[in-house]
């Protein structure tokens, strides 16, 4: 599971949720835990709010034992263990599910997104939270172990395989964007029509607020966690976070951060300082802000004009903020306060 720096700073994105008085309070139901290493949220509007959050909590934590590469006991971990020794490990048809649509994004952005990656996160010490810069003979041996084209994944059987010893996969790019698209599933099937989920900073929106208007959700200054970087106006949809800023080390007078470049094999150096991707796909929305993010602004520019089902908001180095076009009503920038210049992508 991806972590973050500081449980207190988990969430990448803040929920604005203030509106004008209204006479009489809605009922709502909200619960704070802890889950895939990271501080979780739910606030569910309606009567049935507190049964859909137990819910929804319940399935988290379901999808937690599965996916969780740390859990000995975990699906996840059971294929790592078999790696290489040929045996189809038999899981849940919810990750098989997840392994094929996981190996369906790398084809899309081959090189920038790779769910094997997890040798190479071991070797920089990420994983057991032990960080230092790998020797690069460590590091040739890690890279030796990455390649989706080794996993092989039987949805109709349920099953999964990893093909050389020593491989091992890491869902942390995409598994809370899974468990947000089948917790919003339980929320939706109570009957509730507003509700907004935060699974560290992972946030998706079910309707409109209960007021009717849209949700406001700011996306945090990756230079300044304790500010925001803009306001955008979403219904329905996941907006997912990645950046530099959330987990990384300093050695030497170098920082280096978690998000690793399949390519190098190295945290990724692309000029970005974040990228917020906004999708009705919570999936979608949690891989391609991780790969987008290793990709760079052009690549990222380029393949969102390719496709109709997400938009952006690219942080860059130098300070300019690129938001795209279906991200631009009802849109709030702090131009000119912290320093950052906005433009708008078109198509």
């Amino acid at each position: 599971m991806k972590r973050r720096l500081s449980v207190l700073s988990a969430a990448l994105i803040l929920l604005l949720c203030s509106c004008a008085p209204a006479q009489t309070e809605p009922a709502s139901a909200s619960d704070t835990f802890f889950a895939m290493d990271t501080v979780m949220s739910i606030t569910v509007y309606g009567d049935m709010g507190t049964q859909a959050i137990q819910d929804a909590r319940s399935e988290i934590q379901r999808l937690e034992s599965l996916l969780s590469r740390t859990d000995a006991d975990s699906q996840v971990s059971q294929i790592n263990l078999h790696a290489g020794d040929g045996t189809w490990v038999t899981v849940d048809a919810d990750l098989s599910e997840l392994l094929a649509r996981a190996q369906s994004i790398t084809e899309l952005l081959p090189g920038s997104f790779d769910i094997t990656i997890a040798p190479v996160m071991d070797a920089w010490g990420f994983t057991k939270e032990e960080q230092h810069v790998p020797t690069q003979q460590m590091l040739d041996t890690a890279m030796d172990l990455v390649d989706s084209q080794q996993l092989l994944v039987d949805t109709d059987a349920s099953a999964a395989r990893l093909e050389a010893s020593g491989m091992e996969i890491d869902l942390g790019a995409i598994a809370k964007g899974f468990a947000a698209g089948q917790a919003q599933q339980v929320i939706r099937s109570t009957g509730a029509e507003s509700a907004m989920l935060d699974l560290g900073g992972n946030v998706t929106v079910i309707g409109s607020k209960p007021d009717g208007s849209a949700w406001r959700v700011a996306v945090k200054d990756p230079q300044n966690t304790s500010e925001y970087l803009c306001v955008l106006t979403l219904e329905d949809v996941t907006a997912s976070t990645s950046g530099g800023y959330e987990r990384y080390f300093e050695e030497d007078g170098v920082r280096y951060h978690h998000i690793i470049d399949p390519k190098t094999g190295y945290p990724a150096d692309s000029g970005l300082l974040s990228v917020t991707v906004v999708s009705a796909d919570p999936i979608l929305a949690d891989a391609l802000s991780t790969a987008l993010f290793i990709e760079g602004t052009d690549a990222a520019l380029d393949f969102w004009r390719s496709r109709d089902d997400f938009e952006l908001v690219l942080c860059q180095a130098d300070g300019t903020v690129l938001i795209t076009e279906g991200l631009e009503n009802g849109l709030q920038t702090r131009e000119d306060t912290y320093g950052y210049t906005y433009e708008i992508a078109r198509r």
